[in-house]
């Protein structure tokens, strides 16, 4: 019963952070914790059950299993990619992300060969392998939770993040993003509200004209009219696109209510971003290809750990210390095999 009330109060928790402020990574763990646990105390509920030792296991498999998956998927992913858009090398960037997690894995079956490693060692290891497994799982859930929740409508901008040109020509990835605003613009439109549109994307050094320039005549020539459409010529990131959209929209007089139109792999990075940078703003996603998610939302983690190192390192070094001071307090470190 214990297991379950701690499941449900971890819900609570995060439906109380979700309503105060649903652009936060840790909402993602909080959602995740709460479901686990709250499973495992629904399931541990019989007398024939031990709910703790159900918990142990099931993150002592699961969250390196994620990791496991998400190698496997990288792999697949770069064979698809070559087929799909030729072997050129960023085509092919996520076969080294999937070889080094598979790494530990592999480590893992020489020792239980060979006894040639500590137990304790591999323990540390994979509990800080378990520890990204876990808040990778996190991140996926929470990403696609927040990728379906509604567009609120009201709102005064619409900003379209670049993301490539092809020559001067929008890429497929960039055209469904301002498909997307269309879509919106359209929405409000229909309301009586006139929103402006705004084209953000500076000029990458193998592109013709600056991506802010092509995304404006995309949208002109499918109907947004041409004083609906605004231009943001300065960005190379994410980052500079929101600080120069907040400098521009600043020099309007007053705060505007934005909405940031990305790919769906890209909203929650997007969406705290933002609220690092204290906009109001929330983000929607446009669609993207398949076969093009796995490398793209192990990138959106990876920026992800990075703005958050600190934590995760302190994080780590708790997790790994766990094994070590296990095995302090049993008096050895037994050898596999």
């Amino acid at each position: 019963m214990i297991w379950l009330t701690i499941g449900l109060v971890l819900l609570g928790v995060f439906a109380l952070r979700f309503h105060l402020d649903r652009r936060r990574i840790s909402n993602g763990i909080y959602l995740l914790s709460g479901l686990t646990i709250t499973g495992v105390g629904i399931i541990g509920s019989g007398d024939e059950v031990d709910a703790g030792l159900l918990l142990t296991r099931v993150l002592v498999v699961g969250s390196p299993l994620v990791i496991l998956i998400l190698a496997g998927l990288l792999l697949a992913n770069s064979v698809q990619m070559a087929r799909r858009e030729g072997a050129r090398l960023a085509n092919l960037l996520s076969i080294g992300p999937g070889v080094v997690m598979l790494v530990p894995f592999l480590l893992l079956g020489v020792a239980i060969a060979t006894g040639s490693i500590w137990s304790v060692v591999l323990a540390m290891l994979f509990v800080v392998i378990g520890y990204f497994g876990f808040v990778f799982a996190g991140f996926v859930l929470y990403s696609l939770l927040y990728g379906r929740l509604p567009y609120q409508p009201g709102m005064d901008a619409i900003v379209v993040h670049g993301s490539g040109l092809v020559g001067a020509r929008v890429s497929p990835l960039l055209a469904a993003r301002l498909d997307r605003a269309i879509q919106i613009y359209n929405e409000e439109a229909a309301q009586g509200r006139r929103p402006v549109i705004i084209a953000s994307g500076g000029k990458g050094s193998d592109e013709a004209v600056s991506e802010a320039s092509a995304m404006a005549d995309y949208l002109i020539a499918r109907g947004v009219p041409t004083e609906s459409v605004g231009v943001e010529e300065q960005s190379t990131t994410t980052r500079e696109n929101l600080l120069f959209i907040q400098r521009l929209l600043g020099e309007r007089g007053r705060n505007l209510r934005m909405v940031l139109v990305t790919s769906n792999f890209h909203i929650l990075r997007t969406a705290i971003l933002a609220r690092r940078l204290r906009l109001d703003a929330e983000v929607t996603g446009a669609h993207t290809a398949l076969y093009y998610l796995p490398s793209a939302v192990l990138r959106e983690f990876i920026a992800i750990l990075v703005a958050y190192r600190w934590t995760n390192v302190v994080a780590c070094v708790v997790v790994a210390a766990l094994p070590l001071a296990l095995a302090l307090v049993t008096g050895g470190t037994p050898r596999l095999g």
